[in-house]
């Protein structure tokens, strides 16, 4: 199969070669400002708009002084659409990147691990419970806790003691720390 890109007509390559001997170090030089000292893009652009002039013999034929002003235009042209082509693009990462990052989150499991937790505290003994969600639901110190509930800070430490132990009896598999990711507070 053909395209219109292959039936058009092409630049010698003799004089594609002196138009890169000619002019290949100065359009290097100013794609380089361009990509910001990159010297493989700059290169790269630099063959891409050598392949504009041999796919367009017509600007070489031209009554033109120099061949230079229109190379940098194309060339800018194309910085210009590489540029905004990777910016369109998400950024791309590295593997060295990718082993340093934590993992994504399983919002599913944490929500069942929450649900797990909070029927467990249904099932406590109310004065547990209470004491659990004062200090781990509201993030209450012992001392608020004390005088929210209207019970002495030992009874408070005790309680919330017999209420872990008692969740970690109902809640097996979760590791020690299941209760108090949910919550915000510690005893």
């Amino acid at each position: 199969m053909t395209t219109a890109t292959s039936l058009a007509p092409r630049t010698d390559e003799r004089a594609l070669a002196a138009l890169q001997q000619e002019h290949g170090s100065a359009l290097f030089g100013f794609l380089l400002g361009l990509t910001h000292g990159d010297r493989q893009r700059a290169e790269d652009l630099v063959q891409e708009t050598l392949v504009r002039a041999w796919q367009h013999p017509e600007a070489l034929d031209g009554d033109h002084e120099s061949m230079r002003p229109w190379l940098f235009t194309v060339a800018r042209r194309l910085a210009i659409d590489a540029r905004r082509a990777r910016r369109s693009r998400p950024n791309e990462v590295g593997a060295e990147v990718l082993a340093h990052s934590a993992a994504p989150e399983d919002l599913a499991e944490r929500s069942v691990t929450g649900l797990d937790v909070r029927e467990a505290v249904r099932a406590l003994r109310t004065e547990h419970r209470e004491v659990l969600v004062q200090v781990y639901f509201r993030g209450r110190s012992v001392a608020e806790t004390s005088n929210e509930l209207g019970i002495p800070e030992g009874t408070v430490k005790s309680r919330t003691y017999y209420a872990l132990r008692a969740l970690r009896g109902v809640l097996p598999g979760y590791e020690d720390g299941a209760v108090r990711r949910t919550g915000r507070g510690a005893a």
